[in-house]
């Protein structure tokens, strides 16, 4: 797949770009009752994030491309397939490829 379904994308769970760490970047959420977080991003170009600290774990996989999160002064490169967990309270950013694809599911609410 060189996309995300049509149906994970509906305007009306889009994350507003005041809410990305990172700039030309395309996302939407979905909430648990529990309210943790699920969000789906998609990168258009190569970018670098901010950094940034969550009171709550946080699981990323990558479902196509290259992700690069950098916490504990160790870079976590991630291909399609891989995974991996960021403790909560850990301060993290990372880089990305342009067309990369990344799920995010987050153990409070990251979007507001």
């Amino acid at each position: 797949m060189n996309d995300f379904p049509d149906f994970m994308k509906n305007s009306l769970n889009r994350i507003d770009s005041s809410q990305q760490n990172t700039p030309d970047i395309d996302g939407y959420y979905f909430e648990g009752k529990d309210g943790s977080q699920i969000c789906i991003w998609t990168y258009f170009s190569d970018r670098e994030s901010k950094e940034n600290i969550h009171e709550f774990d946080e699981y990323v996989f990558c479902a196509a491309g290259e992700y690069v999160e950098i916490f504990d002064g160790e870079e976590h490169i991630l291909h399609s397939g891989d995974e991996l967990l960021i403790p909560k309270r850990t301060p993290h950013h990372g880089r990305v490829k342009k067309g990369t694809r990344t799920i995010h599911a987050f153990g409070g609410k990251r979007i507001v």
